[in-house]
């Protein structure tokens, strides 16, 4: 009896083992998380508060500051029109987001199908859609988008179609090898014993375990997306003038290197930051989501 009472109360005196901290906690708790979310949620303000700001009309040329320097009246100067830099940064951060938003929608839209499909049925249908998918990985991405952009025609419309178009082979490579990872597992046979239709299977079960590398890779794609609208309006297949974009305000600016340097300081500078806040909170993402992270 005796050693019976000394074992109940070692078990009872043992600490119990620390408890995992969760996806969110541990994303919170990420120096370079918050550091992107920090940039991300100033670039996303920009964008939403540019029209209720009293801020001047990004449009509107005024002949009388034309490349006027850093002053308190034009905190970061203007432009060869006389517009103000500071009013078409913060309209530029639409374009930017935008472009980002519905390229990763058009990206997934079409990779995660496809995805499911080849990593679900293999045989033919995973041959067809690898071939294509590879035949497009082997053009490097910006030669690909520059050419549907250029088939296409210039606009910010076509711009963003060209992005998502670019993005797709990786979202349908990352979906196949995803799907037949867990297609393997116990709950998946579990699911097919009771005869379940494939559709639900992928739909209730297989994609919902996908998603979290799905989310991390569109984080990601996000900073890519604005450096390659941003590269397409420099090259004239993006945002058409007047409209302002960080890309076409870098094209302009380089034409006035020596006599206004400022004109191309503020748009560099918020895109280094755009795809840095990105780009950090998408390692964030992926640590955080990382089933093997403790």
């Amino acid at each position: 009896m005796a050693d019976v009472a000394d074992t109940a109360t070692a078990a009872v005196s043992e600490p119990l083992p620390a408890r995992r901290p969760g996806a969110w906690s541990k994303l919170l708790h990420n120096r370079s998380a918050q550091i992107g979310g920090a940039l991300v949620l100033i670039f996303v303000l920009m964008a939403i508060l540019a029209p209720l700001l009293p801020l001047a009309d990004p449009l509107k040329s005024n002949f009388l500051a034309i490349r006027k320097p850093p002053s308190a009246l034009y905190w970061l100067g203007t432009d060869e029109l006389g517009r103000d830099q500071v009013s078409r940064l913060f309209y530029g951060a639409q374009t930017s987001l935008l472009a980002g938003i519905f390229s990763v929608a058009i990206a997934l839209l079409i990779g995660i199908p496809f995805g499911l499909l080849a990593g679900w049925y293999g045989g033919w249908i995973d041959i067809a859609i690898s071939r294509v998918t590879e035949a497009m990985l082997a053009c490097p991405f910006l030669i690909l988008a520059i050419a549907f952009a250029a088939i296409l025609g210039p606009s910010l419309t076509n711009a963003m179609i060209a992005i998502g178009l670019s993005a797709v082979p990786i979202f349908i490579r990352l979906v196949r090898g995803q799907v037949m990872s867990v297609k393997a597992e116990d709950f998946v046979e579990g699911a097919r014993s009771i005869g379940a239709r494939d559709m639900r299977i992928l739909f209730r079960h297989v994609l919902p375990n996908t998603l979290s590398p799905i989310i991390v890779q569109s984080t990601l794609f996000m900073a890519q997306a604005i450096i390659l609208e941003a590269a397409l309006s420099f090259l004239g297949l993006g945002q058409q003038p007047p409209s302002p974009s960080w890309g076409q305000m870098l094209n302009v600016a380089k034409n006035f290197m020596e006599q206004a340097p400022w004109m191309s300081v503020a748009p560099g500078i918020a895109i280094f930051l755009a795809v840095l806040g990105f780009n950090l909170l998408g390692d964030g993402l992926r640590d955080a989501l990382d089933p093997k992270e403790s």
